[in-house]
């Protein structure tokens, strides 16, 4: 009988991470991968490569003799920072780690020997990205559909098109025929997810747009209770995908944008493609459409130049957008990237300006919560106790309801954070 311990997994940043860490472990389940620590690393700040290194050498300390390896988008943009720490035996891409032949070549009898300590190749070289990965990521109720890869813009704070590459999109029937699959098992609500998501499509015979793959989704797989589309950029919303908003009630009525800030000149040198009344103008069409219509944002607070006039704009923006659910970015330089060279905001008022913005969200959280009390919802249970609505708002029970399940529920109050039923 076997003794070799099992693969270990860490995942540092997004969603997108995670899922491809599932992939990863039904990948290195199927080469007989043995005592390994696979750590997929995130590149989108300073700190996040900072956690990542404080991570592997915490890593390295539990697991003394194992072979560690560290992938990710940071390992992607600056393999050379993780192949000089002693800790790590082997810096693998972001292609590379979706590949079967890399996780063969790992688990077979010469790896120990190879000395080829970096495997990291040009992204931008990367045509393609891997379709049906898994079924099934996310918790038994819910469950993350991988449909776009990389990104085509070169937003001047981020690195991230180094790390994954230009945009590349899943074909509409390999998604669709992924959804069904999960559909059949039981899953209640699928999230679209990916880098760029609504440039799905561009890349695709006759550039299909976003909008159109939802509502191809919706007519196929009619069974589908909830359909949720994760980070978009609002600029990019085409008609198809207004039309699901206004006439589909299995779209749900929550959108996560990417603003990063409301003053024009800000989101000009941020090479950003809209300005502050295109986010007003969408989101107020947006809530026309569909007047249950939840917004979160992500705003980064401490842009180089910005002034305290410019981010009263940004600041502005949470109530004229009406925002419920803030990801708050203070701005740090990225290696090799436009905005590290233009002129800094100093610390302190980076955190004071992205503690206030925090603030304003956490007002508009309590503005929305204790607007639903009295109110229903459907409910969809993450797990016992706890289920979301189709806004997206966590709910807690005081009573079990059904896992994974839809539940009509009254809400009766609320906490800082959640509904209460």
């Amino acid at each position: 009988m076997s003794t070799a311990k099992p693969p270990v997994f860490a995942t540092l940043g997004c969603r997108l991470n995670a899922y491809e860490t599932e992939a990863m472990k039904e990948l290195a389940a199927q080469a007989g991968l043995g005592e390994t620590v696979v750590v997929n690393t995130c590149a989108v700040t300073a700190e996040a490569v900072r956690k990542a290194r404080q991570e592997i050498r915490r890593l390295r300390r539990d697991h003394p003799d194992a072979t560690l390896v560290v992938t990710g988008c940071a390992a992607q943009t600056e393999p050379e920072t993780f192949a000089a720490m002693s800790e790590v035996d082997r810096v693998i891409g972001n292609t590379e780690k979706m590949q079967p032949a890399t996780w063969a070549r790992m688990a077979g009898p010469d790896f120990v020997g190879d000395t080829e300590k970096v495997q990291v190749d040009d992204i931008m070289s990367v045509t393609e990205t891997a379709g049906h990965l898994i079924d099934g990521f996310g918790t038994r109720s819910r469950a993350y559909v991988q449909v776009q890869n990389g990104c085509d813009h070169r937003c001047t704070f981020c690195i991230i098109p180094f790390g994954r590459g230009n945009s590349r999109s899943v074909p509409a029937g390999v998604v669709v025929d992924q959804i069904k699959r999960l559909v059949d098992r039981g899953y209640n609500e699928v999230v679209l997810t990916g880098v760029d998501l609504t440039s799905w499509g561009a890349d695709l015979p006759a550039a299909p747009r976003l909008g159109d793959l939802v509502m191809r989704i919706l007519k196929l797989v009619p069974d589908l209770p909830r359909l949720r589309i994760s980070s978009i950029d609002s600029i990019e919303a085409d008609d198809a995908l207004m039309q699901a908003i206004a006439t589909e009630p299995r779209l749900m009525p929550h959108l996560h944008l990417s603003l990063q800030a409301g003053d024009n000149l800000i989101l000009k040198r941020m090479k950003r493609r809209h300005a502050r009344e295109d986010a007003i103008a969408f989101c107020e069409e947006a809530r026309r459409l569909r007047p249950d219509m939840t917004f979160g944002a992500d705003i980064i607070a401490g842009f180089p130049t910005e002034t305290e006039a410019m981010f009263e704009n940004s600041l502005r923006l949470v109530e004229e957008c009406d925002l419920t659910w803030l990801h708050v970015f203070p701005y740090s330089p990225r290696k090799g990237t436009p905005a590290a060279r233009m002129p800094q905001v100093h610390g302190t008022a980076i955190r004071d300006r992205a503690a206030r913005l925090r603030a304003a969200g956490d007002a508009q959280v309590a503005r929305h919560l204790g607007l639903q009390v009295g109110r229903s919802h459907r409910v969809l249970m993450e797990n016992p106790r706890m289920g979301r609505t189709e806004q997206f708002t966590e709910v807690t029970f005081s009573a079990d309801q059904p896992e994974s399940q839809i539940v009509e529920a009254r809400i009766s109050g609320h906490t800082a954070t959640q509904l209460v039923a």
